[in-house]
């Protein structure tokens, strides 16, 4: 009798779990680890690597992926391919690969950005098997380490983002930390050293065979068109574009973090705050003395990072143009509103702006075959999306920019007619932009900024 209650108690706890989408139960995972790793600061996790392939891990590392999109690895494989020849049998070999270590990444594929200044930077895609598992990997290890990081870091972490990181910078400059450090790291993905994240991994994982799995990643060759490069020469760097690689960067960059904040520091001393986006950091105080700018030199060399001294400025934010930070202007102004008053302007960069229109300019450019409607809704989802960055209520100040934005639309909507159809340019002339809001739903920049 005692062992049929057992066996009814463990088959309703069984069916309990069963009902959890995978989601919940990934999330119920990451809870526990999180909390563990929050309340012993010096635990090592060990027994990682098993989840990594269990099958409820992997297939919300499959729907994470393919809800991002992106494009097709080595083995030129979309998600198409993979469904069309059984996803669960996809997943099931992926996983008895893992359990047997018979894993192995292919090669990454090489393809080149370009950069708002025209030069280039190397993005790297993995095979959507590699970007499966490098999921599974990051929903196993990311909240162990998010219970380290620091609470000024806000690149690339869960429910984290660039204007909460501006809307911290503003509050300082209201506190009086006026003067600036604003540096900028060379080539940071490309350039961190293997070994030494390891041993920042190490800090919080015993689990050899997870440590084996990032090891690989990190060692994965190259593939630029056709040719092969890299592999287990491979010293330092990890590939943009692996969805690993933002987390590892972050995890490597914390050790700078902790310095700053460190007890007793020259930083603490001075007084001096952090704010940190991925590679992208400020120091601020209310005067950043020599000591600081010499320890912070002193901690990236024993980082072996190198800071851009073209793009690395000590600045008082008050002078005359103040400073950008991702993609922000950040400038001390005189008020329209409150005459004899200035404030803290936040606003779109002016590479930002020069970036936006430029696309928005391409977009018309190649559209005069599309129908209105189709031709609608690339504009909106651009502005929608331009605007939402940057538009952080109670911290930035958009109205300018918008009403100029709305101009420029409608002189590039009215050349737009005129080359599509010298009717419809006499029919709308110049109140085109009005025409496509009140009548296709083209969304007005400027009730995004009041809203």
């Amino acid at each position: 009798m005692n062992q049929l209650k057992a066996n009814l108690k463990g088959g309703i706890q069984l069916s309990f779990f069963e009902r959890l989408s995978d989601a919940e139960r990934v999330c119920k995972f990451e809870r526990g680890i999180y909390q563990k790793a929050k309340q012993e600061k010096s635990f090592k996790f060990y027994c990682l690597y098993d989840k990594i392939s269990l099958p409820y891990f992997l297939r919300e590392a499959y729907r994470k992926v393919k809800s991002n999109d992106g494009a097709e690895g080595v083995d030129k494989q979309d998600f198409d391919d993979i469904e069309s020849k059984g996803l669960e049998s996809f997943l099931q070999e992926l996983s008895q690969e893992l359990k047997t270590f018979s894993y192995r990444p292919e090669a990454v594929k090489r393809v080149w950005i370009e950069k708002t200044n025209g030069k280039l930077r190397p993005l790297g895609i993995p095979t959507i098997k590699d970007r499966v598992v490098q999921t599974s990997c990051k929903m196993v290890i990311e909240p162990i380490f998010e219970a380290d990081f620091s609470e000024h870091s806000y690149g690339f972490r869960p429910e984290k983002n660039a204007g909460q990181a501006i809307n911290l910078i503003k509050t300082y400059l209201k506190q009086g930390f006026i003067e600036v450090y604003d540096a900028d790291l060379s080539a940071y993905f490309d350039t961190i050293p293997h070994d030494k994240l390891i041993k920042a991994l190490e800090e919080r994982i015993s689990d050899h065979r997870v440590l084996r799995l990032i090891k690989m990643w990190l060692q994965s060759p190259v593939s630029e068109k056709g040719r092969i490069s890299g592999g287990k020469s491979t010293t330092c760097g990890t590939p943009q574009g692996g969805v690993i690689s933002p987390l590892l960067a972050n995890i490597y960059l914390n050790l700078f973090d902790r310095n700053v904040e460190k007890e007793g520091s020259v930083f603490a001393k001075e007084g001096v705050k952090i704010v940190r986006f991925a590679d992208d950091f400020v120091l601020m105080a209310k005067r950043i003395s020599q000591p600081v700018k010499e320890k912070v030199s002193s901690l990236m060399a024993r980082l072996d990072l190198t800071i851009n001294p073209e793009k690395t400025h000590i600045l008082n934010a008050k002078d005359k143009g103040g400073f950008n930070f991702l993609g922000f202007n950040i400038r001390y102004d005189w008020s329209l509103h409150n005459r004899g008053q200035k404030y803290w302007n936040i606003h779109p960069g002016e590479k930002s702006e020069k970036k936006f229109r430029t696309a928005i300019s391409d977009y018309l450019t190649t559209s005069l075959v599309r129908p209105m409607t189709e031709l609608v809704d690339g504009l909106n989802a651009k502005i929608r999306g331009h605007y939402n960055y940057f538009n952080l209520p109670g911290v930035s100040y958009i109205n300018q920019d918008t009403r100029s934005f709305e101009h420029y639309l409608g002189m590039k909507l009215h050349k737009y007619c005129k080359r599509k159809s010298q009717r419809m340019c006499k029919r709308y002339g110049h109140n085109v932009y009005w025409h496509l809001s009140e009548h296709y739903g083209l969304i007005r920049a400027n009730a995004i900024a009041k809203s």
